[in-house]
């Protein structure tokens, strides 16, 4: 599948394809596909009709070897693929209209506005597709599949779909890249998709082959990413999203399906990013965008333990203008957990049996920093406390330079950053165990987030507060820990800015419709409740109207009226104390 997928664009004329394969070749091929023709055509459909063609192949040796077996299979989906675009008939007024995306578009906006739509139906001056011949050949690989054995290979079901599979691919990227004008992704769409359907549907004989069948299509998906095809990109969603793929593959035993649609659907957030993060959205665009919600909302129902180990390497490709769908990220929790009402009076955080247990994360948190050279000096710091130049240039370290020249802060390096040390320090802590003062005041994590929040500019701190916000989960032991650092980064912070910027990064999340993570509605309650923060007497609470309106409702939801703070309070306990008794991860939440 690599190999067919890493040969579209490499044959340079539109013909160039076809003439690896010999004129006499295609010829016997396509005399083959008319015999084939006749026995699918035959009224009464007999398995004796299909065994005798079988044999016919057999003998012939088109099944055996390699060479052949390409061959084979490369001339018939050539032979279907034509036989259907060329079956299009005139949409309305005569006018001939198929739908069409142009590869020359490499943004993929206009390749997606020409295919907003995979149907087969004809109307509104679509084309209308024949599909017989398609048919004729997914019944013929299906049955090859299903019922093809030889005693050589012990994998010939899997290596025939491998190579149906590989010509179908090679077909679609060499008319998408030579031929775009004549590319129909619903002729390519169909042919994936009975596929995928009838050799996944209960049987004995392809039980044994199920997940390795599941895999072939997983890796074909990744081949024809949307990245690299924006023009299939609408029936690229529908395959990863169909019934017979993505719940079998993460119901697969011992989750081996998981890394596989993770990989799918990092590449569809990757590929919307750019327009999500610029917060415009063509209609095609959107549309993919609603789609890929409505997948996440499945998987939140339904599958939310892979949502939970998968949440950081989905997170880190979701832009921050996406808050609704970062929140269903990271809502989920496991379906085995009973999450304690936020809203309890004096609920005590800490005394949760589960916010001592730590998460369980799949996602390859230090790739970021590896990749950066960054760990090592992190983890030196993090272990000795020194040297402090690590600190002084670390902010300089996390950002990059883009193709135009201008710097930006690298959000991946933040993330995996702001994790990788979280990690460490409830490491660090458990090793000391039960500590009578706050941990947090004096400690090498604490250093690195304080040093980064008070050198940061405005855009790099939103992005290191999201960060800590993106750990804010279901109970365990990192949202206990970032709760406690968000909560301490507010009370210590020397300027109004840094709170203001805390509490925003907080609410822009709580007003979003549900639904809301239940880490991030415990830190908030904890914030504006909890007098030692003196969240109510901020400036910034009361900048404008609407915002003290804003603040009001979102008070009104989560603690009743808001306290009305008498003048010229400061901080409602004094300096003296207040750190110690307010963010020991042993101690009161």
């Amino acid at each position: 599948l690599a190999a067919a997928a890493g040969g579209g664009g490499a044959e340079g004329e539109p013909e160039a394809g076809r003439s690896r394969v010999p004129p006499e070749v295609r010829e016997q091929v396509s005399a083959l596909w008319e015999e084939w023709l006749a026995v699918y055509s035959q009224p009464a459909q007999s398995d004796k009709a299909y065994a005798q063609f079988m044999v016919l192949l057999q003998q012939q040796g088109w099944l055996k070897a390699a060479e052949p077996c390409d061959h084979f299979f490369r001339v018939l989906v050539e032979i279907t693929v034509e036989t259907t675009l060329c079956s299009a008939q005139a949409g309305s007024g005569g006018e001939l209209k198929l739908d069409v995306g142009s590869a020359a578009d490499k943004g993929g906006v206009g390749a997606l506005a020409q295919l907003g739509g995979i149907s087969g139906g004809g109307g509104g001056g679509r084309a209308v597709l024949n599909f017989r011949a398609l048919d004729a050949l997914f019944k013929l690989v299906t049955i090859l599949v299903e019922y093809f054995s030889d005693s050589s290979s012990a994998n010939t079901r899997l290596t025939l779909l491998h190579r149906a599979l590989a010509a179908v691919l090679r077909a679609l990227l060499h008319q998408y890249e030579h031929e775009p004008q004549r590319f129909n992704q619903r002729v390519y769409f169909r042919m994936l998709a009975n596929w995928l359907f009838d050799l996944n549907a209960p049987d004995p004989v392809l039980d044994s082959i199920n997940f390795p069948v599941l895999t072939a299509f997983a890796n074909a998906l990744h081949a024809l990413q949307p990245a690299r095809l924006p023009g299939f990109a609408f029936a690229w969603l529908e395959l990863a999203a169909h019934r017979m793929l993505m719940p079998r593959l993460l119901a697969a035993k011992g989750q081996r399906g998981w890394v596989l649609f993770q990989r799918l659907l990092v590449h569809l957030l990757r590929f919307l990013h750019p327009f999500l993060q610029a917060a415009q959205l063509p209609e095609p665009v959107r549309l993919l965008y609603r789609g890929l919600l409505r997948v996440l909302l499945v998987l939140l129902h339904d599958f939310p333990e892979f949502l939970c180990d998968y949440h950081f390497a989905l997170v880190d490709c979701i832009p921050t203008t996406c808050v609704q769908m970062r929140n269903i990220v990271l809502s989920a929790f496991p379906r085995t957990m009973r999450l304690p009402d936020p809203f309890t009076p004096n609920l005590k955080v800490d005394l949760l049996p589960e916010i001592t247990q730590p998460p369980r994360i799949l996602s390859n948190v230090t790739h970021a920093l590896d990749q950066a050279g960054l760990r090592a000096d992190i983890d030196g710091y993090l272990l000795h406390r020194a040297p402090y130049t690590v600190l002084l240039e670390l902010r300089h370290r996390l950002l990059v330079t883009d193709v135009d020249g201008r710097q930006r802060f690298d959000v991946p390096l933040l993330n995996s950053l702001v994790l990788h040390v979280g990690i460490q320090a409830i490491a660090q802590l458990q090793a000391k165990g039960p500590q009578p003062a706050s941990p947090l005041s004096n400690c090498a994590p604490m250093d690195i987030f304080q040093q980064l929040t008070a050198e940061l500019d405005s855009e790099g701190r939103y992005l290191l507060l999201n960060a800590l916000a993106n750990q804010l989960r279901y109970p365990n032991n990192q949202t206990h820990y970032f709760s406690c650092v968000l909560l301490f980064l507010f009370h210590e912070a020397t300027i109004e800015q840094v709170q203001e910027q805390i509490t925003r990064v907080l609410v822009e999340r709580l007003i979003v419709h549900r639904p809301h993570p239940w880490g991030l509605l415990i830190t908030f309650i904890e914030l504006i409740k909890n007098p030692r923060y003196n969240f109510w007497a901020k400036n910034f609470i009361r900048a404008a109207p609407e915002i003290e309106k804003l603040f009001e409702s979102v008070s009104r939801s989560c603690m009743g009226a808001p306290p009305t703070p008498p003048s010229g309070q400061g901080r409602a306990d004094g300096e003296e104390g207040v750190v110690a008794s307010a963010f020991s991860l042993g101690g009161e939440h």
